[in-house]
Formats: C-alpha cells, sequence, structure tokens
C-alpha cells in the first residue's frame, strides 16, 4: 500500500512509521518536527520512504500529499490535556478542522485509518465496561476534539477508527508524561510517587501493539470498514494504584502514597471491552509487565525532562 501519515514523527508514529516500512509498504510521512526529533532518521535508508516537513492544515500541501495514496492516517494532533489548555485554537484547528478538511479532500476509494482516545468515554459507570457503543461524553478539549473528529471521519464510510487506551512504552520520540511511562519514571529515578484520584480506572495498550493494529486495520479494512474499534489491552482495566502496584512488583524498594489533593483534567474513568476487536482476530503481544520491564531499561539511557509533550 502507499500509506500517507501526518504526525508520523511524534510518539506513536515514530514507532508505526518503521513497522509499516518493514512490511513492505511504501511510507509517506508530514510532519511540523515541532519537538525538533529525529526519530525516523533510521527510516531514511528505505527508498520507499519520504519526508516532509509542513502542516497538516495547509491544504494546498495535503492536496499535493495524497495524491495516488491508498492510505490515509491522520495522526498528528495536539495530544493530552495539558497541551491543548495552551493551545486552544491549534488543538481545535489540528484535531478536528484539519481532519474534517482531510475527509473533505480525498476521494471515496481512498482509506483513512484514524487514531482517536478512550478518553471520549469520560466517566463510565460502575462495574459497567464502555463498549463502541456507549455514550460519549469528553470532557476535556483533546477528548472532545478527537471525538468530533471521529464523527467526521466515519461518516464518510470508507475509514476506521481506533478508539486507543493510554498508551505506554519506549519509542525513540519518547513521551514521559503519559501514565505508565510517567509513573515507572518516577519508580525508577525518585523511588516514590504521591498518586491523586488512585480509584480511577483506566485502559491500556503498548505503543507497538498500537503499530500492529494499525497494520491490522489495513490487512483486514474490507471486514472492518465503518466502525469504531476500542484497542486496549484487556487484562489491564487498572485503577491507578493498581498499576502502582504492578509496577512494585518489578521495582520492590519503589513506594507510592495516595493524596486527597489533585485531580485528572481529562476525568478518565472507566472500564473498557475491546472485544469488537478481539473478535477480528487481533491479539496484543505486550503487556504491562513486559512493558515495565522495557521502560525499566529506557529510562537507564533517558535522564532527562524533555520527552513529554509540555
Amino acid at each position: 500500500m502507499k500509506i500517507l501519515i501526518t504526525g508520523g514523527a511524534g510518539y506513536l508514529g515514530s514507532v508505526l512509521t518503521p513497522h509499516l516500512l518493514c512490511l513492505g509498504h511504501e511510507v509517506a510521512v508530514l510532519d511540523n518536527f515541532m519537538f525538533h526529533q529525529n526519530s525516523l532518521a533510521d527510516c531514511c535508508r528505505y527508498d520507499t520512504f519520504d519526508v516532509y516537513r509542513g502542516d497538516c492544515r495547509d491544504v494546498s500541501l495535503m492536496r499535493r500529499l495524497i495524491v495516488d495514496r491508498d492510505v490515509i492516517i491522520p495522526l498528528a494532533a495536539l495530544v493530552g490535556a495539558p497541551l491543548c489548555s495552551r493551545d486552544e485554537i491549534g488543538t481545535i484547528s489540528t484535531n478536528r478542522d484539519a481532519v474534517e478538511m482531510l475527509c473533505k479532500i480525498s476521494s471515496v476509494d481512498q482509506r483513512i485509518l484514524m487514531p482517536v482516545t478512550n478518553s471520549g468515554y469520560g466517566v463510565g459507570k460502575k462495574g459497567k465496561f464502555c463498549t463502541e457503543d456507549s455514550p460519549l461524553n469528553p470532557i476535556s478539549l483533546y477528548g472532545t476534539t478527537k471525538v468530533e473528529a471521529e464523527s467526521l471521519v466515519l461518516e464518510r464510510e470508507n475509514s476506521l477508527t481506533f478508539r486507543l487506551a493510554t498508551v505506554f512504552g519506549m519509542s525513540s520520540r519518547m513521551r514521559l508524561d503519559l501514565l505508565v511511562n510517567d509513573f515507572v519514571y518516577r519508580a525508577v529515578n525518585d523511588k516514590s510517587l504521591l498518586v491523586f484520584e488512585g480509584h480511577f480506572q483506566r485502559n491500556y495498550i503498548h505503543v507497538r501493539d498500537v503499530a500492529r493494529v494499525f497494520a491490522w486495520g489495513i490487512d483486514h479494512f474490507e471486514m472492518m470498514r465503518g466502525r469504531p474499534y476500542n484497542a486496549g489491552l484487556e487484562e489491564a482495566n487498572l485503577t491507578k494504584l493498581e498499576l502502582c502496584e504492578k509496577i512494585k512488583e518489578q521495582i520492590p524498594d519503589f513506594v507510592y502514597i495516595e493524596a486527597e489533593i489533585g485531580e485528572d483534567p481529562d476525568k478518565r474513568d472507566y472500564l473498557v471491552s475491546n472485544q469488537r476487536l478481539l473478535s477480528t482476530g487481533f491479539e496484543t503481544e505486550w503487556g504491562l509487565n513486559r512493558g515495565i520491564k522495557e521502560l525499566m531499561k529506557g529510562y537507564t539511557i533517558i535522564k532527562d525532562s524533555i520527552y513529554g509533550n509540555v
């Protein structure tokens, strides 16, 4: 397939891009390289790889780049509540408006596979799993723009979306501000953590399984088209405190204490079912324990606070 990935040098794209190249696809990446990353440097050895510096909101540029592309994967976004709060106009124009423009200029034959977020579920009902048919109730600007963009993508029919659980794991464009990545970093370096809203539950998925799920969606598109799919570890609907206990199993001298203060700006608290995706035959390869061990090795290398979105 000839594939275009916007935001292909970000945390997800820096794992997805080489994964698709290794599978034999032709991949073009558009990115503004706002974090000055060189995470795709190793991809330059592929004759099937092209890269462009630019903005996904530039309609004339996007018209040129989508020509002859079979698949478009719009990863470009301002991600996470803190960054979105810092630039609300940029969040709306990138996360929603650029996707709306892409839906208008792409042909009906071109396939769009788009990541969205489980945070669209907001606060779930206690003990009840959120499925793709559950009502969406995003609380943050980030969640709202992604939910609106998903609706636009699914309306065009020749598309599918993945509602990603909280992603974790090492990437060549690393982010330390994601929950698992952050907790493990603090456990490795500080040996302690102050946890707020420790009873809040989330689902999780490794970044390499995210890359695999996109490849799966490309290979099984005709069967999966037109629907959203929750993408996460079925065995990892954990509270923050349960996640801390998982980390403590790997780092015994890690100490965590629950605080009465502080709150999650996304208010993510839900159980998620991933059965729709699993029913297509997809299986995850990276569990939390394996991912924590990977992060522990990664943090032997990374000792800096620049690896975040804010």
